[in-house]
């Protein structure tokens, strides 16, 4: 009789997940935090739910390899040279100063130093899944800080990989043992470097076979082959199946079929990464966090404290302000997802076993379900940070926001245009005012930037825009504008209410992502706020009365009185009845014009009866529009006047001869 213990246990696993994480959704908790809770509640420690967990542990183990092959997918070598200033100074600084106060404090408690060590490469792992949602959701990915987190999440990513073949060399701390290990991994990498070779060589060759065949189906099956074929061919070589995953992503990263390949691969990474989850929660043990509960507190608080002052001090190393220092070094200061595939290989050799394994669960745990709380924190912690003006004089000069102005150095410039961020919208404008030869200067927190185009003679400067004196600088007192072109929501709030209070006659225009944020601006101080949503939705209507003839003043004058508006028009859905005239037919062989009735035409004071636009030219009067007021099938009574608008239906022709009428009517 078939045996459907496995299928009852997995639907077991995740009819509690769901459950679970459900909960930890509607408190804003990350989901890896849920199915660990799910497993402990399911575990032997819990509920004992699953008696058998090696199914499980394939499954999960099948979930970590697509896990890694989708990580090494996603390390494109254009991500990471345009990530390498980060890779090559804030990251190192980052990890290597966790591992140093790792292992002071590994000597201070009298713990070896090859365990030492290895806690410290558990704690400098950040979790990639819950940093990365966190600053999506709060529109940060693209900010000064978001970009410093993800450069340090990227080399962290890429740490995992030196880490898992140093383990056991910390397991094996005798050096006979340590010759014996070192040449072992020598043949692995020797073994590992023909396969990689290979594959380079024959796996686009191979996909692009398959992509002619068109067949969906076939392209997922050979997606899922080469992930697990190179990992198990890796494998051979002694080491992990989860590092050769890895490495079979980084093959087909630099193939043009590798977004194909993450889509196709994403649905079942999801399902049975959850399983591992799962399955390191069944493995906690809570009785042994109750015996030592203080332990399991002080050792949360120096991880948070621990990670939080490397990743600040590795901000600052790169010449970053101390806002994006603090926010990065809050946003990283969890353990994260590699650190329990990293815990796995630990417990395997011996460096992490029995109580120790325990405590490492249990605070990579709470740590993950405490990080989404603490980045809501992160900018009143900042704002706080840039309050303490007193203490500039503490940090190193390089540090702090500033401009690259020689000393006693004055810009001699007035009302002119402040434009802080040097990105797409900041570009367009200052190439639009130097065409208009109105005078401005721009502040960007890009040091290369600030280089590159400083030597195109733009007036460009290194500085923040959040810092008075560096507005100052700016002679922001003789400013008529401030334009924020930023993409960070916390540093142009910031910047808003500095550059409001130096100068309250300054005209401030801000770019913002999302329309939930345009009323705190303008309490703020913010005159025109932008918001990308809402001209985005601007720019969709537009196309879309466009496709149906819509006459161009028409829509300019409906965009207007959205942006007045807010959404009200949209929302009641008034349309008025020009647009139901237009409907009416396909219009297939006719044109809709609009006609503007100049100061200087003739056909001012002329009714359109007068005028016979549809006897002496085939074209219609379809609408007319006064004072922003529009009515369809005008009165012929209807005297024109200066600042009208005449709406015109006919053909391409008709509307030439109808148009040229209006320009030069003359009184029969």
């Amino acid at each position: 009789m078939t045996d459907h213990t496995v299928l009852r246990e997995l639907l077991l696993i995740f009819v509690v997940s769901i459950g679970v994480v459900f909960v930890f959704h509607q408190f804003r908790l990350p989901s890896i935090a849920g199915f660990l809770a799910a497993g402990a509640l399911i575990g032997p420690q819990g509920l004992n739910l699953v008696s058998d967990l090696t199914q499980v542990e394939v499954l999960a183990e099948i979930g970590i390899v697509l896990l890694l092959f989708t990580i090494g997918i996603e390390f494109s070598l254009a991500n990471l040279k345009a990530a390498r200033h980060v890779l090559l100074l804030a990251a190192p600084i980052q990890v290597g100063g966790v591992l140093v106060l790792a292992m002071l404090a590994g000597w201070l408690a009298e713990i070896p130093a090859q365990q030492s060590i290895f806690w410290g490469c558990l704690f400098s792992l950040s979790s990639t899944a819950i940093v990365l949602k966190a600053l999506a959701d709060r529109g940060e990915t693209d900010s000064m800080h978001g970009r410093m987190t993800v450069g340090i999440l990227i080399f962290q990513d890429l740490a995992v990989v030196p880490m898992m073949l140093l383990t056991p060399i910390l397991a094996s701390p005798a050096e006979d043992a340590a010759k014996t290990v070192l040449l072992a991994l020598a043949k692995s990498a020797v073994f590992v470097g023909v396969i990689v070779v290979a594959a380079w060589y024959l796996v686009p060759k191979l996909l692009e076979h398959i992509v002619r065949s068109r067949s969906r189906e076939l392209f997922l099956l050979t997606i899922i082959v080469l992930c697990l074929g190179i990992a198990w061919l890796t494998s051979l070589s002694g080491l992990s199946l989860a590092l050769g995953a890895f490495i079979a992503g980084l093959v087909i990263s630099e193939s043009e079929y590798s977004h194909q390949a993450m889509a196709e691969v994403l649905p079942f990474r999801d399902s049975f990464s959850s399983l591992f989850f799962v399955s390191l929660g069944i493995l906690l043990d809570v009785r042994a966090v109750l015996a030592h509960p203080w332990l399991v507190i002080g050792v949360i608080a120096a991880v948070l404290i621990g990670k939080f002052l490397a990743g600040a001090v590795a901000v600052l190393a790169a010449s970053q302000p101390p806002r994006a220092a603090v926010l990065t070094g809050v946003a990283l200061a969890q353990v994260g997802e590699f650190s329990f595939i990293l815990a796995q290989e630990g417990e395997k050799t011996g460096l992490l076993a029995g109580e120790p394994y325990q405590l490492f669960l249990a605070v990579s745990v709470l740590t993950m379900v405490i990080t989404p709380f603490l980045i809501q924190w992160s900018p009143h912690l900042a704002r706080r940070t840039e309050a303490l003006q007193r203490l500039h004089h503490l940090l190193p000069g390089r540090t702090m926001a500033h401009v690259a102005l020689a000393e006693g150095q004055q810009l001699k410039i007035r009302d002119h245009v402040i434009i802080v961020g040097y990105g797409l919208n900041g570009r367009n404008l200052a190439r639009v005012l130097a065409e208009t030869e109105i005078p401005y200067v721009v502040l960007d927190l890009d040091g290369d930037t600030v280089r590159r185009e400083s030597r195109h003679g733009v007036p460009i400067f290194y500085g923040d825009g959040t810092n008075p004196n560096v507005l100052r600088h700016m002679k922001i007192e003789e400013a008529k504008v401030l334009v924020l072109a930023l993409s960070d929501p916390f540093t142009t709030r910031r910047a808003v209410q500095v550059a409001r209070a130096l100068n309250p006659k300054l005209h401030i225009v801000v770019r913002t992502r999302y329309l939930r944020e345009l009323d705190e601006l303008h309490q703020l101080g913010a005159d025109d706020v932008v918001p990308e949503e809402f001209e985005t939705s601007i720019e969709i209507f537009a196309l879309v009365l466009r496709t149906y003839n819509m006459p161009q003043d028409f829509i300019v004058q409906k965009a207007e009185q959205i942006r007045r508006e807010g959404y009200a028009l949209l929302r009641r859905s008034e349309l008025p009845e020009l647009a139901h005239h237009l409907r009416g037919g396909t219009l297939t062989d006719v044109e809709v014009e609009t006609c503007r009735i100049d100061e200087d035409s003739p056909a001012i004071g002329k009714s359109l009866a007068e005028l016979s636009i549809r006897p002496r030219t085939g074209a219609s009067v379809i609408a007319w529009t006064r004072d922003g007021i529009t009515q369809s099938n005008p009165s012929e009574k209807v005297r024109l006047e200066s600042g009208d608008v005449v709406v015109l239906l006919g053909s391409r022709e008709q509307i030439r001869r109808a148009m040229s009428l209006l320009a030069e009517a003359k009184t029969e």
